[in-house]
């Protein structure tokens, strides 16, 4: 957290299944909600912040049942329950029109949210979203697991760098999520793809950019997977940029302008 700006409120907002930790940015311009990928928490939004913030009111949220600032009470019985708490959370602030956009898993979540809860939403915006239109690729659970259930530092290194394109595990991002991997329990229901059903059931407005040299999933396949179910969606694939759309600079501009074009 240290490397985001400091946030002029910070909400821990009350509902059925805990409590939600909320960093509201900015003050002006339409509402965009972040939601960070698994266990990366708010933090991983640093980079992106400033700009978003200048032109928007930007709410960066701890994902309940996750790392991070927010507490859960009571377990998810389904994936709509999760979509539920986020509505709850949206309720409290009194938020519509809001512009959910989410990275990696967060991706996932509104996605999700866009199935079972759309009435609050203007628009989504996906960011490089993982078991949304293609499953995780093998090689996910082929570096994952060992260094999970070892939980050495070796392999945990090998993990990174293989789905990064390069060594970032002494970045303190990646010990965010390393910390949150270790230390933190999960209790949530398992994430597995949408039916071809609920994604062609959408009708909230998508914005989807994916990392051509995504480590996790066939990013070509997912793009185009989702284009053929979601005619209507904004699908783009960055050639350069790996799953972390945000880490390189160049990429990172890129996002920016996307997302703010889109908002705008």
């Amino acid at each position: 957290m240290a490397e985001c700006p400091q946030p002029p409120a910070v909400f821990n907002i009350r509902t059925r299944h805990g409590i939600t930790r909320v960093y509201r940015y900015g003050g002006d311009g339409p509402p965009i909600v972040l939601l960070p990928g698994l266990m990366a928490t708010s933090a991983c939004y640093a980079a992106l912040l400033p700009a978003l913030a200048g032109r928007c009111t930007v709410y960066a949220i701890d994902t309940l049942g996750e790392a991070g600032g927010s507490v859960q009470k009571a377990p998810f019985k389904d994936i709509r329950d999760r979509a539920g708490a986020l509505d709850d959370v949206f309720d409290h602030l009194g938020l519509t029109g809001v512009h959910l956009v989410g990275g990696s898993t967060g991706g996932w979540h509104a996605v999700n949210q866009a199935i079972h809860f759309p009435g609050r939403l203007a628009s989504i915006g996906l960011l490089d979203p993982t078991t949304v239109s293609a499953p995780f690729a093998r090689k996910v659970f082929w570096y994952g697991l060992p260094a999970a259930v070892l939980d050495s530092e070796r392999l945990w290194r090998r993990f990174v760098t293989w789905s990064a394109g390069e060594d970032l595990l002494d970045q303190p991002a990646a010990r965010l999520v390393l910390a949150g991997i270790r230390c933190y329990r999960a209790r949530i229901p398992f994430q597995v793809c949408p039916s071809e059903e609920a994604l062609r059931s959408l009708e909230v407005p998508t914005l989807a950019l994916f990392g051509g040299r995504s480590a996790v999933h066939d990013s070509a396949d997912a793009a185009s997977r989702l284009e053929s179910l979601l005619p209507q969606a904004d699908v783009e694939v960055l050639p350069d940029a790996g799953h972390y759309l945000y880490l390189r600079p160049d990429d990172r501009d890129l996002i920016i302008d996307r997302v703010l074009k889109w908002v705008g």
